[in-house]
């Protein structure tokens, strides 16, 4: 894939994460779900590999951030979630790692990450098991959507899967 067509699709899957931040979103416990983000997580990973899903995490929470639609909890677990999936997808070829890579590396990983990052940015005490709860809800709902477009969608010859 040529540089151009990497950074539109790229940009496509940002403008997605962060408008859909802003339409589709409840609340979950200490934070809010936006699964969105999630599920755009495991269609770029599919797509396009793990380090340009992390780079689209990247620049959905730096936008979300300054448009105030979201927190800097948005980082860390989303880049996480998106790199997890990316990365079991490109070894196993199978969508539904990927989502499972997605859960797993957003809710428990990201959580984890978030605690020492909400601490040092936020002054936030609390620990990891104040924000499992939120980012796996948040991420397990996302990756079901994310699993299901893109397992759609490969049926299709708009993409190669």
């Amino acid at each position: 894939m040529n540089r151009t067509r990497l950074l539109t699709i790229m940009a496509v899957f940002v403008a997605i994460g962060t408008l859909g931040a802003q339409l589709i979103w409840f609340p979950a416990g200490v934070a809010r779900a936006y699964p969105v983000q999630h599920a755009v997580n495991v269609m770029a990973a599919v797509t396009l590999g793990p380090w340009p899903a992390v780079g689209i995490a990247f620049m959905i929470g730096l936008l979300r951030n300054m448009l105030g639609l979201g927190t800097l909890l948005a980082f860390p677990g989303g880049m996480v979630g998106a790199f997890v999936a990316g990365y079991l997808y490109k070894k196993s070829n199978k969508i539904a790692l990927a989502a499972g890579g997605e859960a797993i590396g957003s809710g428990v990983i990201g959580a984890l990450f978030a605690v020492p990052f909400s601490h040092i940015l936020m002054g936030s005490a609390v620990g990891a098991f104040a924000f499992m709860p939120s980012f796996l809800v948040s991420s397990i709902t996302g990756a079901f959507i994310g699993w299901f477009v893109i397992s759609r969608v490969k049926h299709t010859s708009l993409i190669r899967v």
